[in-house]
Parts: structure tokens; C-alpha cells; sequence
């Protein structure tokens, strides 16, 4: 009897223990998940804030709420909306961060906008909320002006845009800007309300591919190709024998590193969110593949293809190449430390978005100015190596292709066809065999879903 009293009381002491276990990490999840949710609405009403007053135009915190700060991912969403936060201005007017409260014990989340190159910076849980400096005089930024006007629309694309607008390319998405480029010019664009042309918006995912795209240009320049070994060992001071140092640029713009990632499509909470640096996050994944053999999509291998050219970028920023390819809207930010974040964190207008299309429409040509090797758009069109499993999709250098080594399983789209494709709905169409560019931008909320292909298809089919 004392055996099985000794023996019940034993397993209710271990019942009660992992209760109280799972109740503690329930309790730190918890917290951790309002230090993400802070850091998100910190860092998109800095950005959303800041570079739309940069390109001369307004946006409002309301404004920002109702489309980027909603329908987010799902254990962030219930808990941004209730956060509350400070807009910190310089005596110029200029925005200096954006501070949101999310713990009694523990300093605001903080958002630091730096300079109209590289925009704003999530800082780490528990940084000061003077660090700004807010008090020094800045030169303000340009005055708002009234959004520039298109004369260009195109009443053949009356049907598609219409339908980019009312739910028919997925119900409940939310389109807020569309243009179609066309033989080198704007043949017709359209607008939400509250958006125009210079307004910024977060491209999420597309700046992957404008991260393949400073790589070509790292590449013209003769300081790299795209064979070069990024050498992770020595960015982690690993030894000689540091099996990551077989993996190539090649290998990180494919997503076929072989390195590990903890979520299918490797979320970088702590790094977009949390203010962790590149360094720390991305670099010190393990192997489990060899290189080149098996596709992951992961954020982190973006991250360190551009890590390889750090020294380009060092002496070439990225808003040298912006400046240089017209797109004077656009913002690639940085970690808090200055590593580009050119797996998601670029805000652009859609019309600079339709200039970056119109980059490879031309063949790496801007103007009189060659910015990309003659052979680049073959290169990142071309879905050779690894493929995703479970799609239509290809996948090239850093963009999406809509046919796979096996064929185009899209029909009424050519082959030749390539997109940049963004969380949200962000989109860039590239149709070099007629000489278009399709850009769609949207704020489609978690569980819903804007079919590109369609869109692709249907303008392709009005301009026929």
C-alpha cells in the first residue's frame, strides 16, 4: 500500500511539475510574443511614417493601422492593436523613432529612423528610448507635395484593373496600387484610396529578388561572381575545416545552401522584429545538405548572399544603385548594426518597383548605363538546380519563374515570364518576350490570397 501511495504521488508530483512547467513557458511566450508585436509597430510606423514624409508625400498612423498593422500573423495580431505608442519628432519636424509600451518593467520597444538612405532600425527588447538622441536638429525632409498624376491609362486594361480592386483575384484581398509598364513607359496605373505613386510600402519578399539584383551588380563591378564561396567561417571566425564555406553565392540566391531552418520558409521573428543583427541570426545555421542539392525557401540564405558582397556594398551602397536605376522612392533598410535586411525590409513606391521590372525589360541597361551583366536576366530567370516542391512555381536566382525545368504549367502566360513575389501580395511581373512589366501591391491579410497568374494572364490578354 505505501508502495502505491509512494508510487501515485510521484506521478501527481510530475503532473503538477510539467503543469507548472508548461504554465512558466506559456507565461514567457507570452511576453515574448508582446515584445515581437511591439517591435513590429514600432518599426512599420517609423518606416511607413518617415520615408513617406522622405518622398514627399503623408501617410497616417490611423492609415498605417487599418492596412499593414492588420491581418498580420496570427499570435501578433490580436495583441498590436491594443499597443500604444509615441511618434518622437526632432525640433525640424523630422521623425526621430516611434517608441509602442508593451511591458511595466521593461523600456518601450524603439524604431530609430536614421537618414533617407537607410530609413529605420528596430532596436533590441530593453534598448532606451532616448537613443534617437531626439533632441539634435536635423534638417527636416521635403515638404509634402501633391502625388504626381498619369495621364497613361490604358482603357483595354479597364476590365483586369477593376477586377485587381473588387475581390475577383481572391476574396478579400486588398489591392492598393497596380501598374502596367509597357515598351518603356507607364501604360496605366490605378490607386487605393490613400495610396498615389510616391506612397512607400513595405515589399516584404520582393527584395529578395532587388537583393539578386545588387549582387549583378556586385558582379559587373569584377569584385565577385556568383561561384564565389561566401566563406562563413570566416564571418563566424570557424576553422579551416567549416564545411559552410562550400556554399557559393549561387547556392544562397537558389535557396539550396543545404543549411537548416527551423520553420518551413524560415521565419526571422527575432531579426525583423526583435532587433537581433544578421550576424547573430542568419550566419550560424548547420548544414544538413550538401550544397546546391535540395531547395529551401529561407530568408537567411538571402541574407547571406548579400553578406558575400559586404564589401562591394561597404564602398557601393544600396541607395547608390537605387539613385542610379531612377528609383529615388525606394529605401533598402539595414539591422541595427547597418546589415541590409534584403530579404524583406525595402519600402518602395510601385512605381519604382515598375522601374526595377523595366531594369530587366532592358537587359540590365539603364539608359546609356549598362548596371547588370548582359547575360543577368537569363541568369535569375533561368530555375536550373533545386526546384520547390508542391507548385507550379520555378525558381531562379532570387526570382520566381513561371515555368519549371519539367515546362510551363501556366497557361496563356510565355515562358520567358518572371516575378518577384512579396508577403501580402506584393508582385513584379516580368514579360520580356512582350515588353511588359506588371506590378500589383496589396495588404492582403493572413488566409487570403491575390492570384497573380490570373491578373498576369488577363493583362497580358487586354493588350494582346
Amino acid at each position: 500500500m505505501y508502495k502505491l501511495t509512494l508510487a501515485a504521488s510521484a506521478a501527481a508530483f510530475a503532473l503538477s511539475s510539467t503543469a507548472m512547467a508548461q504554465s512558466a513557458q506559456d507565461r514567457l511566450d507570452a511576453r515574448y510574443d508582446r515584445a515581437l508585436a511591439a517591435g513590429y509597430k514600432a518599426l512599420f510606423l517609423c518606416s511607413g511614417l518617415a520615408i513617406a514624409e522622405r518622398n514627399g508625400t503623408t501617410r497616417t498612423p490611423e492609415q498605417i493601422q487599418a492596412w499593414e498593422l492588420t491581418g498580420i500573423y496570427p499570435k501578433l495580431d490580436p495583441i498590436i492593436r491594443g499597443l500604444d505608442y509615441e511618434i518622437v519628432r526632432r525640433p525640424s519636424g523630422q521623425i526621430a523613432h516611434v517608441q509602442v509600451a508593451w511591458a511595466d518593467d521593461m523600456p518601450d520597444r524603439v524604431a530609430v529612423y536614421y537618414d533617407r538612405d537607410i530609413g529605420c532600425s528596430v532596436l533590441p527588447v530593453g534598448a532606451p528610448e532616448d537613443i534617437s538622441q531626439p533632441e539634435l536638429s536635423v534638417e527636416a525632409e521635403q515638404e509634402a507635395q501633391p502625388e504626381p498624376e498619369s495621364s497613361a491609362n490604358n482603357t483595354a486594361l479597364e476590365m483586369p484593373f477593376s477586377a485587381a480592386f473588387d475581390g475577383t483575384y481572391g476574396e478579400g484581398s486588398r489591392t492598393t496600387a497596380v501598374v502596367v509598364r509597357k515598351a518603356g513607359g507607364i501604360d496605366a496605373e490605378r490607386y487605393a484610396d490613400g495610396f498615389g505613386p510616391n506612397t512607400p510600402q513595405r515589399t516584404w519578399s520582393v527584395a529578395k529578388s532587388l537583393a539578386a539584383t545588387l549582387v549583378g551588380a556586385a558582379v559587373l563591378s569584377g569584385e565577385h561572381t556568383v561561384s564565389d564561396p561566401i566563406a562563413v567561417g570566416y564571418w563566424l571566425r570557424g576553422s579551416r575545416g567549416e564545411p559552410r564555406n562550400a556554399v557559393t553565392i549561387d547556392h544562397a540566391l537558389r535557396m539550396a545552401s543545404g543549411r537548416y531552418s527551423d520553420t518551413p520558409g524560415n521565419r526571422t521573428d527575432p531579426l525583423y522584429w526583435g532587433g537581433t543583427t544578421i550576424d547573430e541570426r542568419a550566419l550560424g545555421w548547420p548544414m544538413v545538405h550538401p550544397p546546391g542539392t535540395v531547395y529551401r525557401y529561407s530568408n537567411n540564405d538571402t541574407l547571406l548572399a548579400i553578406k558575400a558582397i559586404q564589401p562591394y556594398m561597404t564602398y557601393y551602397g544600396a541607395s547608390d544603385f537605387l539613385a542610379k536605376a531612377g528609383m529615388h522612392n525606394t529605401v533598402a533598410e539595414t539591422d541595427w548594426w547597418g546589415g541590409y535586411m534584403l530579404s524583406s525590409q525595402v519600402w518602395s513606391t510601385a512605381r519604382d518597383l515598375a522601374k526595377l521590372g523595366q531594369l530587366y525589360l532592358d537587359n540590365g541597361m539603364y539608359g546609356e548605363e549598362r548596371l547588370l551583366p548582359e547575360n543577368w536576366r537569363d541568369y535569375v530567370s533561368n530555375p536550373s538546380g533545386p526546384q520547390p516542391m508542391g507548385t507550379q512555381w520555378g525558381y531562379g536566382a532570387g526570382w520566381w519563374t513561371f515555368r519549371r525545368p519539367e515546362g510551363n504549367g501556366f497557361e496563356g502566360i510565355p515562358d520567358d515570364a518572371f516575378a518577384a513575389r512579396g508577403n501580402r501580395g506584393q508582385y513584379i511581373v516580368v514579360v520580356p518576350s512582350r515588353d511588359i512589366v506588371i506590378v500589383r501591391r496589396g495588404e492582403d491579410m493572413v488566409g487570403t490570397r491575390f492570384d497573380i497568374a490570373a491578373f498576369t494572364r488577363d493583362v497580358l490578354a487586354a493588350l494582346d
